[in-house]
């Protein structure tokens, strides 16, 4: 296996999932079901500042260069989505609680796992999730709000390029491959649990209606 056969083969085991993290009802999950432009804004500033937490914290601790310097990276490419979101708000986002996908991150050891869960899996759940905040502010017309987050997107779907690049540093032996696919399953499970769940909360169903 290499990097890109991995990521595809985690986009075709999780594609329902993904599926589902990019329909309308995922600002709905996200927002509490505020629809207001601050609380998608705020909204999507928080899933930033836990992106950007969680690779300050592997970049200081991982023994591979390569992967240090690829979490280092991303970590500043979610400081700078943070800033530009933080912009258009007007106002600081406070750190915000880690959320079920970011907690299980946070529980990941290996360098594979966390490139696999990382470098992979979160993005490719992110860039679904940000598709429905470009139809929001489309939907409102504000143009400038829709392109900065057509490039935050944008950027986020090539931190996945990253990744199976990355991964094919990192893994060596077959099992290194297993685990770090399992790791990136799981994540992309996780955050559609945690969606699913709080849809159903609220008395609405994940599944998208036909």
């Amino acid at each position: 296996m290499n990097g890109e056969e991995l990521v595809d083969a985690v986009r075709e085991t999780e594609a329902t999932a993904l599926e589902r993290l990019g329909k309308e009802k995922a600002l709905i999950a996200t927002t509490d079901a505020s629809l207001e432009r601050a609380d998608v804004l705020r909204a999507a500033g928080a899933a930033e500042a836990r992106a950007r937490a969680t690779f300050e914290a592997w970049a200081a601790d991982e023994p591979d260069d390569t992967a240090r310097e690829a979490f280092e990276a991303v970590a500043e490419t979610e400081a700078d989505h943070l800033d530009r979101v933080e912009t258009l708000l007007g106002a600081s986002i406070a750190d915000p609680e880690p959320d079920p996908l970011h907690e299980f991150l946070a529980g990941l050891d290996s360098t594979p796992e966390r490139v696999g869960a990382g470098l992979v899996a979160r993005p490719l759940a992110a860039e679904r999730t940000l598709l429905q905040v470009v139809n929001f502010f489309i939907n409102e017309a504000d143009n400038a709000a829709a392109d900065e987050f057509r490039a935050i997107r944008s950027e986020t779907q090539a931190t996945v390029e990253t990744g199976a690049e990355v991964l094919d540093v990192v893994c060596g032996p077959d099992a290194d491959w297993v685990v770090a696919q399992k790791a990136a399953e799981d994540a992309i499970g996780t955050a559609y649990d945690d969606y699913a769940e709080t849809l159903t909360g609220m008395g609405l169903d994940p599944k998208p209606v036909c």
